[in-house]
């Protein structure tokens, strides 16, 4: 093999060859029928030794750099090149995939929907509605000193909701506006006013309920408070 690259018959090599040279101890030899036996007392001339096993220096191997230093292995070529460089570099930069953001989207379209099925029940479903109102004393005339117990007995449609009142004395006291809720299928709400009396005397006392809502109603009832 010539070492001018340019003559006739020599390999070329170009600019990605890289060469590893190994060691002569790398490579295993099979054993051949031209192996010799040495006896007691004969010595073997070896290649590069002189008389009696004397070393002879082989002059081609003078200025020839050993292949193996300090266990490292050494590799002969021209190793990655700046062509090797461009195309690494010019290779396509993989682009991470983006998460779907379904699920966060889905959170408020399912509340969004919740409250669309809501008003479209509240819609559909019958309001309160009072089909009746009366008010009673239980006692005609309470003792000295005694309680008078007026309840009121609103009748409704079963359905649920809020009732809005107001109890107006003859006395010409009246109370807040008072909230009652009725429940699913309840049919009857009851509200109560308690009057107590003191001192004698005779009294014609009269109380008055006012519904204010759902709708708008006036009952009455009248007693005596009698003390002698």
């Amino acid at each position: 093999m010539s070492d001018n690259p340019g003559a006739p018959g020599a390999p070329s090599f170009d600019d990605d060859y890289s060469a590893t040279v190994l060691a002569s101890h790398w490579i295993q030899r099979p054993d051949s029928p031209d192996t010799l036996a040495l006896t007691d007392g004969a010595t073997l001339a070896l290649p590069g030794t002189g008389p009696e096993g004397t070393k002879v220096e082989d002059p081609r191997a003078e200025g020839v750099a050993p292949d193996r230093v300090e266990g490292t292995l050494l590799r002969f070529g021209p190793g990655v090149n700046a062509d090797t460089m461009r195309r690494l570099g010019a290779a396509p930069v993989a682009t991470p995939v983006r998460r779907r953001t379904w699920r966060r989207q889905a959170l408020p379209a399912v509340v969004l929907l919740a409250v669309l099925a809501f008003l479209l029940w509240h819609r559909a479903t019958p309001s309160l509605g009072v089909d009746d109102v009366e008010v009673a004393a239980q006692r005609t005339s309470p003792g000295c000193g005694g309680t008078a117990d007026i309840t009121g007995t609103v009748t409704t449609n079963g359905r649920p909701g809020e009732l809005s009142y107001r109890w107006v004395r003859s006395d010409g006291t009246s109370s807040k506006v008072l909230h009652e809720d009725v429940t699913l299928h309840q049919k009857r709400a009851r509200l109560h006013l308690l009057w107590t009396f003191q001192g004698e005397g005779r009294y014609e006392a009269r109380a008055e309920l006012h519904l204010l809502s759902p709708v708008r109603r006036t009952v009455s009832t009248e007693f005596t408070y009698q003390c002698p």
